[in-house]
């Protein structure tokens, strides 16, 4: 077993560990934090990858600026949602058993499917060559431009609605 392989361990179970705190913890603000350490964990394992480009925007875009939005947020909206009554909801057990028919549902499909072993074809030309594709895959209309563009306006609108909320005096 060599580094690369010790550090793809490594950060795969900070990626589980911290991905489960995400969702078992109770502060908003701790979820926010252990989300950033989550996608810490994905940024370094693109950068074992060689993926440099993705590792750098993994961390720019995603902890940079998604995750300090979100922590924002909640900052924002904490003062409307004091630590009244129970926290817990009472229906977790049916999202349980549907999280777990979803994840079944999911293993059948990919363990058809043949495209889990076949590796891109090479790219030649170098790294300008790489992110001239990925340039183009992003912008283009028949790629990953309708994705990327919704997401922005679906952030946006969460970034505004938290300020109506935190600035609606009732």
């Amino acid at each position: 077993m060599d580094a690369s392989q010790v550090i793809f361990i490594l950060s795969a179970a900070l990626i589980i560990a911290s991905a489960l705190m995400v969702v078992t913890t109770r502060n908003l603000v701790h979820a926010a934090l252990w989300l950033i350490a989550t996608l810490f964990g994905v940024a370094i394992l693109y950068a074992v990858l060689e993926a440099g480009f993705l590792a750098v925007v993994q961390v720019v875009v995603y902890i940079g600026a998604i995750a300090i939005m979100f922590i924002f947020a909640v900052m924002l909206t904490r003062k409307e949602m004091r630590d009244r009554g129970p926290q817990v909801n009472e229906a977790w057990p049916y999202a349980a058993v549907l999280g777990l028919l979803t994840f079944g549902g999911l293993w059948v499909i990919f363990s058809k499917w043949d495209g889990m072993g076949r590796f891109p074809a090479e790219i030649t030309g170098g790294p300008n060559a790489v992110l001239t594709q990925l340039g183009v895959a992003l912008t283009s209309p028949d790629a990953f431009v309708l994705p990327f563009e919704v997401a922005s306006v679906l952030l946006l609108a969460a970034l505004i609605g938290s300020v109506y909320v935190a600035m609606n005096k009732k």
